[in-house]
């Protein structure tokens, strides 16, 4: 996408994330090439309207067609995201209040969705080196902007670690490990549930 100008959220990316259905088709084009019956599949959406808002993503320039095969009589076109669904923290800052809800909702939604599928897979457990944590903290605003600049660096470590994951990956003959990494910092009202 093209640089915007200082003080813009970039209106292609802040429209094709206004929408719960497209956050969720633009995340999971991230992840994989799919075709709309596909990610109608696994949104459990009816087709048309995953088709309609495929075709809002491709007209913002977020994915592009990558193939189409024939199914059953019909093509199928199969996409591929070109942005990731991510804001900066400044332009976090910029969106509405609203907006900012509509994303945190969907994504909230899929980390729940992930945990329950690995759970139900019996995934969750299969490792005993798996990672799980609940921290509550008091803190200062010094303190707040100090986890949340520590928090940026550990994603930023981790999609290092992805990458390289991936070069061994495509490099051997290796078992893949499908893994969730998943953040949270927030505020919470007083001491909040136990």
């Amino acid at each position: 996408m093209a640089k915007q100008p200082a003080g813009l959220v970039d209106p292609r990316l802040a429209k094709a994330l206004s929408h719960p259905m497209r956050t969720r088709i633009l995340t999971i084009l991230n992840e994989r090439v799919a075709s709309p019956n596909e990610i109608a599949e696994m949104i459990h959406e009816r087709l048309p309207n995953v088709s309609y808002h495929v075709r809002a993503l491709q007209d913002l320039g977020c994915i592009e067609l990558v193939r189409t095969a024939q199914r059953r009589g019909a093509i199928e076109h199969y996409y591929r995201a070109l942005t990731r669904p991510f804001f900066s923290d400044r332009d976090w800052k910029r969106l509405p209040r609203s907006g900012r809800q509509a994303v945190a909702d969907v994504i909230l939604q899929m980390i729940w969705e992930d945990t329950s599928y690995a759970i139900e897979k019996g995934t969750f457990e299969s490792r005993s080196d798996r990672h799980l944590s609940r921290s509550p903290f008091v803190l200062d605003e010094q303190g707040w902007g100090e986890l949340n600049a520590l928090l940026a660096k550990v994603l930023g470590q981790a999609e290092e670690i992805a990458v390289n994951s991936a070069k061994r990956l495509a490099k051997s003959d290796r078992a893949e490990i499908p893994t969730r990494l998943v953040m949270m910092h927030f505020e919470t009202e007083g001491a909040g549930p136990p």
